[in-house]
């Protein structure tokens, strides 16, 4: 059951997206009695309002530890999803149809790139492109990844949600905004008039680390970067996700497809707007013309945690002071290894990573 009274613990997690709730259920599965704060219902942020594609746009663009985290996050998913689904009964529907990307002047640098991650770029023909997607209007002769899934990622919150629910080492406090002060090596944390009594405390906050930190007179780069998507109703036009010109189509397995997404720097500002949607749904005509005769259900926007280069911070600010956060696009695809990685890290364990580039730095 959800805790109205916050218990002592061994760490305290602020955040309960799908980083924290992973990091939660690592932590808790290694023997750490763990809390977990939100200001609201677990999961219904950035893991609600994301596309759920299990791979970076453009895989190419990013650094090596961005691949080294998202190669061994996509290894995990299949056993991760299937436990959430066994556990909970919940199913966050993973597709594993792979991702066909066209509209790229970056053909070269991806092939190269997929040679060297075991194929995971390759050359089609036109006609094996348009076999695979009938209804997407082919720019030029796309790139095909095989191995690209995908996962409902408002389900999957749902089910993490549960699983948390049903850990005995884990306390979840939802509607319970966090107020953080002192100093990076002794920061105090309260909610609802408690102060809360943790050994370590880590912020799994996305967009808003930065707000928080701010508090203990530390500059992060970590801010809000608005995404805005419309969903459209069972059509079944597509069956795989489909990359083209930085906008994407992402099929559910009930045929509902959704479409993303802008990128926005203009703070907390959440409302859905008229000039996204119009640019959202030329998108989409451009690449599926029969979306046009197909009921649009809904426009949404949420806040990734927007980070120089996409790169997430994973580790101590001090010894009492974690932080799992920053991955801007990726939050969903980098999870489960982001998570290991800090309990490994939080452990003393050996990292499944080199964790330095992950490192948390000041920026005053």
């Amino acid at each position: 059951m959800v805790q109205t009274t916050i218990s002592p613990c061994d760490v305290l997690i602020i955040g309960a997206g799908v980083m924290g709730m992973l990091s939660a259920l690592e932590l808790a599965e290694a023997g750490q009695d763990v809390v977990i704060l939100d200001k609201g219902q677990a999961g219904l942020e950035a893991s609600w309002a994301g596309g759920g594609i299990i791979s970076p746009l453009y895989p190419w663009r990013y650094s090596p530890p961005i691949t080294a985290l998202a190669t061994w996050s996509q290894n995990a998913f299949p056993d991760l999803i299937a436990e959430l689904r066994d556990s909970t009964g919940i199913d966050p529907e993973r597709l594993a149809n792979g991702m066909l990307v066209t509209a790229t002047n970056e053909r070269e640098q991806a092939l190269a790139w997929g040679a060297g991650v075991s194929r995971a770029v390759i050359e089609i023909t036109d006609d094996e492109a348009q076999a695979l997607e009938p209804q997407v209007v082919l720019d030029e002769t796309p790139l095909w990844m095989p191995r690209v899934s995908s996962v409902r990622t408002p389900r999957m919150g749902q089910a993490l949600r549960q699983m948390c629910l049903n850990h005995p080492q884990i306390q979840l406090c939802e509607h319970y905004e966090a107020q953080v002060s002192g100093s990076l090596s002794s920061p105090v944390v309260s909610s609802h008039g408690q102060r809360v009594v943790a050994n370590r405390m880590v912020l799994t906050t996305g967009a808003w680390t930065g707000d928080l930190l701010s508090g203990l007179n530390f500059r992060c780069p970590i801010k809000p970067m608005k995404g805005q998507m419309l969903l459209f109703s069972p059509c079944r036009l597509v069956n795989r996700v489909v990359l083209a010109n930085g906008r994407y189509a992402i099929p559910r397995a009930d045929g509902r497809i959704v479409f993303g997404s802008t990128l926005e720097d203009v703070g907390f500002q959440r409302t859905p707007d008229r000039d996204a949607f119009e640019s959202l749904y030329a998108s989409a005509l451009a690449m599926i013309p029969m979306l046009k005769d197909v009921d649009l259900e809904a426009q949404w926007a949420g806040f990734r945690p927007g980070s120089p280069e996409g790169m997430p911070w994973i580790g101590a600010m001090s010894e009492k002071l974690w932080v799992n956060s920053g991955h801007f696009r990726n939050g969903v695809v980098l999870s489960p290894a982001s998570s290991r990685l800090l309990c490994d890290l939080m452990l003393d364990r050996t990292p499944i990573v080199d964790p330095l580039p992950y490192q948390p730095r000041n920026t005053l």
